[in-house]
């Protein structure tokens, strides 16, 4: 049964997420990734134009996959509070689990690749915008149904609690201890006045 390209590139792009989620996007050479793709070697061109434009499709693919799942989260039949509870134990779940093909692709690479390719940063920078969107509308329907009662602008509320789950992502790498995904933990519930 022959393989199309659409399954190929997908099958590059699936292997590629967990290298580099492993070692960086630097760290993480075309010979090394073809080869733990089982593609042959030179055909990589034939699915993407450079590692730039490999890097690029894998970051819009994994924001796709996220939003989808975002999406999933924010819209289930409960209030926006228990909505928003969900998102943040989903978080909390996957950066501290073993499987690092459930980490943030997002956290991995955004200090890493933003100053190296303007395109790479593009699509960060859309994918974080979609995602602080979708907790925008959550927490401006919390408000509306009552389950949130902060007097913050929701697209401010929500761009901070982002980024500061992005910053506790990142330290819980540096620290190698989730400590500060429970602090950020801890400190959404206190600003959205969420029960556990």
């Amino acid at each position: 049964m022959k393989t199309s390209i659409a399954d190929s590139r997908q099958h590059i792009l699936r292997i590629g997420k967990g290298l580099i989620l492993r070692k960086g996007f630097t760290a993480v050479g075309l010979a090394e990734l073809l080869a733990a793709a089982s593609v042959p070697k030179g055909s990589f061109y034939h699915y993407f134009a450079s590692k730039e434009a490999f890097g690029e499709a894998l970051l819009e693919w994994y924001f796709e996959e996220h939003l989808q799942h975002l999406d999933t989260l924010l819209t289930r039949p409960s209030s926006a509070a228990e909505r928003l509870n969900g998102y943040w134990r989903y978080w909390l779940a996957a950066q501290r689990g073993d499987d690092p093909n459930a980490k943030c692709l997002a956290v991995k690479l955004s200090a890493e690749v933003s100053d190296l390719s303007e395109a790479m940063r593009a699509v960060l920078e859309r994918g974080t915008d979609g995602v602080i969107r979708r907790l925008t509308e959550c927490i401006e329907d919390g408000k509306l149904d009552g389950s949130i009662a902060v007097p913050d602008s929701a697209k401010e509320l929500a761009t901070s609690l982002y980024a500061m789950w992005l910053g506790a992502s990142l330290l819980a790498k540096v620290t190698q201890d989730d400590r500060p995904l429970q602090t950020a933990m801890v400190s959404t519930r206190h600003i959205l006045k969420l029960s556990r």
